[in-house]
C-alpha cells in the first residue's frame, strides 16, 4: 500500500538522500503523461489522436507512440516517488477526465502501485518553501530544459543560490539517449537534477538517478514559479 507524503516529507526526504548521497527520483503524472499511458491501452488509439494535447507540437513528443508509453509506464515501476492528481484537482488546466480519473485507470491497467505517492502539483509549490532554499543552496545542479541557461540564471541568484554546474538542452523525445549520455559523463559534477521537460521527465529523473546515483527530479513548471521570487 501506498504511503502519502506531504510537501514538507518529499522535501525532508531529498534533503536526506543528498546530504547522504542516495540515489532517488521523483516524477510526477498529470494529463499529458496519462494520454502517453492510455495510448492502446485503456483508450484505443483514436481516442488518444482526438485530443487536443495529443496533436500538439511543443510537448517533446509525437503521437501515437507506444515505445514512449511502455518507457514511461517502466520508470514509473522504477521511480522512488510518484505525484499523482488529487481527486478532486483545481490547478492543472484540463478537463477532469484526463486528471486524476485517467491516472486511476491506467495505473489499474498496467498493476502500478507506487511505494511513495504525493501530490503532483508538488513542484509548484516547492520553489516558495525555506526548506527548498535550504537544499539547492550551495547545491551542484545539473538543469535540462529547452532553454537551460535561464533557469541557472534564476537558480544562482538570491534567494536560491544554487551551483548550476552542468545543463543540457532538451527538446524532444529524440534526445533521451543523448541526454542520459551526458548526465552520465557528468555524474561527479552535479548532486541534483533537475528536469523539466515535460513527459520526458518522468523518463530521465529515474534513469539518471540510477545511472549517476544521483536525486533526479521532474520539475515540471517549477521554473515559472522560481522566476517569481
Amino acid at each position: 500500500m501506498s504511503a502519502h507524503l506531504t510537501l514538507p516529507a518529499v522535501l525532508r526526504r531529498i534533503l536526506r538522500a543528498l546530504k547522504h548521497k542516495e540515489a532517488i527520483s521523483l516524477v510526477r503524472i498529470g494529463d499529458g503523461e496519462n494520454i502517453v499511458i492510455s495510448q492502446n491501452s485503456v483508450w484505443p488509439i483514436k481516442k488518444v489522436m482526438r485530443e487536443p494535447w495529443a496533436k500538439r507540437r511543443d510537448k517533446g513528443v509525437t503521437l501515437p507512440n507506444l515505445k514512449l508509453r511502455d518507457e514511461v509506464v517502466r520508470s514509473i515501476r522504477k521511480a522512488t516517488i510518484v505525484g499523482i492528481l488529487d481527486k478532486n484537482d483545481r490547478v492543472i488546466r484540463a478537463p477532469r477526465y484526463l486528471k486524476r480519473p485517467l491516472t486511476d485507470k491506467v495505473f489499474r491497467y498496467y498493476k502500478l502501485r507506487p511505494r511513495l505517492t504525493c501530490n503532483a502539483i508538488v513542484n509548484r509549490v516547492m520553489p516558495y518553501e525555506p526548506l527548498f532554499r535550504k537544499l539547492v543552496k550551495g547545491r551542484r545542479i545539473l538543469v535540462i530544459n529547452r532553454n537551460p541557461r535561464s533557469i541557472k540564471s534564476v537558480l544562482e541568484r538570491p534567494p536560491y543560490r544554487a551551483n548550476v554546474t552542468v545543463t543540457i538542452r532538451f527538446t524532444h523525445y529524440k534526445q533521451i539517449r543523448s541526454a542520459l549520455r551526458k548526465a552520465a559523463r557528468h555524474r561527479r559534477s552535479f548532486d541534483l537534477a533537475l528536469i523539466t521537460c515535460g513527459v520526458n521527465a518522468v523518463i530521465l529523473a529515474p534513469r539518471i538517478a540510477r545511472l549517476t546515483g544521483k536525486v533526479a527530479i521532474d520539475f515540471g513548471q517549477a521554473p515559472k514559479f522560481v522566476r517569481r521570487k
